[in-house]
């Protein structure tokens, strides 16, 4: 069978003056078939007629009309559900290797007689109009934050025309998310956008209750409004139309599983800080510059966006001309308001519970919800400062703050709600598990809250070297044992005196260049 190569080799080697027999050998055709060939205006795939009858019987066509009734009543229904159908109502008549046949047969029937199926349609986008914002889930990736699991998601921004993208780790899908991650991209981008499209995100618009759809959220259009950003969002049910940033996020993800599968581990020492990681994003981010920080995941998650962001810099540039001026300094992306402490030393903001000190029962204070941490203020002064607390936990308590009281009360330990978040670190939560091993109940736990007191009443690093040393040779992490490996007295913090600097210094340095340029 002569081919469409074949016959432009034969073609080629004519034109070029070589005698017909030895074109058609080169070529791999005899003289007779290159004759027929060398004066057709049509390649031989055009004139060769098409396949459309069966060189096989079908095995399946003594029940396809029990079959064709199954897709006509549901006609996305898949070919291996009604082949394990097929082979439990016909025993012996289907084999494995059939259901490949199958499931051309259902193509086939699809494209002749299927419904209509949903196009996407190219979109040509213009620099400098629209942003796409959404939310993504990391917890597939499997990483972990000093050896605990690290339910997180990604706030993920991106300009559709540059493809230029930022993201921020989040929390949970709130209000002071979305408005902190979009603050933090525009000015990291340098400039606003026309318009801000989202899906239908509960951040950013409600539901109506009479006529069952959604309407945007006050608080989202007045931060819009702050930036002179269009609201836009998609249809509920068709993400497609958000469909840029929804590509991104597969994108994204799968740069960081192949980091996380090079590095040879998924866990790291530190969250890392939103400010280390924005300090660096004004140091050329899109160059992909920048040193890398060990133990990091945020920093490791900015090296990505950066090296995926340098390849754009041409389209970039065309965007940023485009956009629009931002303001002059940024809006607070918190929530806060008044709360009374409770009689457990603890204040509620969005279902859950932050500590404070003791001290504090019962007075009014002011608790700021950032997307990631909680503060809460009395009279002004900062009391308490804690991570926001994450899906199904129930909130955040320092041990510094009701270890006190519990001590006087350590019969209340055992069934503590926030029993969980007493243990500092994990040295402290395996010393209370051998303490319960050794000593059953109350006199257990006592010694664990009066370890925890220790701890918050000295250094606490001491107090885990001196547990993790003893729980190393095999000895029990009491009380006395820990108070006997400690240091003795207290270390004293040296006091730190700074002058008035001497500005003479600095014009000297300064003329000094200036006579080296």
């Amino acid at each position: 069978m002569v081919t469409d190569e074949q016959v432009r080799l034969l073609m080629a080697e004519t034109r070029k003056g070589v005698p017909l027999v030895t074109a058609a050998a080169k070529s791999g055709m005899t003289a007779p078939t290159a004759r027929k060939w060398q004066g057709s205006a049509r390649n031989p795939s055009e004139v060769r007629p098409q396949r459309v009858w069966r060189t096989r019987q079908d095995p399946f066509q003594e029940h396809w009309p029990e079959i064709e009734q199954f897709l006509e009543m549901d006609p996305s229904i898949g070919a291996k559900t009604v082949f394990e159908w097929l082979v439990e109502e016909y025993p012996g008549q289907y084999q494995g290797g059939q259901l490949r046949t199958l499931q051309r047969r259902f193509q086939q029937w699809r494209r002749e007689r299927g419904p209509e199926r949903q196009l996407f349609f190219e979109q040509e986008r213009e620099p400098g109009v629209q942003c796409q914002s959404d939310f993504t889930h990391m917890g597939s990736l499997g990483v972990t934050i000093g050896g605990r699991e690290y339910p997180h998601l990604l706030y993920h921004f991106v300009l559709p025309y540059s493809l230029w993208e930022h993201v921020e780790v989040v929390a949970s899908e709130s209000f002071e998310a979305l408005a902190e991650g979009l603050q933090e991209s525009l000015w990291a981008l340098g400039g606003v956008p026309r318009e801000h499209r989202t899906d239908n995100l509960s951040a950013a618009t409600h539901q109506l209750r009479k006529s069952g759809g959604r309407e945007y959220n006050e608080r989202y259009l007045e931060y819009l409004g702050y930036y002179g950003l269009e609201a836009s969002r998609n249809y509920p049910g068709n993400a497609h139309e958000n469909g840029t940033v929804e590509a991104m996020h597969g994108h994204f993800k799968r740069a960081v599983e192949q980091r996380l599968q090079l590095s040879g581990t998924r866990d790291f020492r530190t969250e890392g800080s939103y400010e280390r990681m924005l300090w660096q994003i004004e140091a050329g981010r899109n160059a992909g510059r920048g040193e890398r920080l060990e133990g990091s995941y945020e920093r490791m998650l900015w090296q990505i966006e950066a090296g995926r962001n340098a390849g754009r810099g041409e389209r970039l540039e065309v965007e940023r001309g485009a956009l629009r001026a931002l303001p002059a300094q940024k809006l607070p992306a918190y929530r806060e308001q008044r709360r009374t402490v409770g009689v457990g030393g603890t204040v509620r903001m969005g279902n859950k519970a932050y500590s404070v000190p003791s001290r504090l029962a019962g007075a009014r204070v002011e608790v700021r919800q950032w997307a990631r941490r909680v503060e809460i203020f009395h009279r002004g002064k900062l009391e308490a400062e804690h991570e926001r607390a994450r899906g199904k936990q129930p909130g955040r308590v320092n041990y510094r703050h009701v270890v006190g009281g519990l001590v006087r009360k350590p019969g209340a330990f055992a069934q503590y709600r926030f029993r969980e978040e007493m243990f500092p670190t994990e040295v402290f939560r395996e010393a209370h598990d051998r303490l319960r091993a050794r000593r059953k109940g109350l006199p257990a736990d006592l010694e664990c809250l009066r370890l925890l007191q220790l701890a918050a009443q000295g250094t606490q690093s001491e107090v885990e070297r001196a547990l993790a040393k003893l729980m190393a040779s095999g000895k029990c992490p009491d009380l006395e044992s820990v108070r006997a490996l400690l240091p003795e007295g207290r270390v004293e913090c040296p006091e730190v005196r700074i002058g008035e600097p001497d500005l003479e210094q600095y014009d000297a340095l300064l003329g000094a260049a200036g006579e080296a340029g």
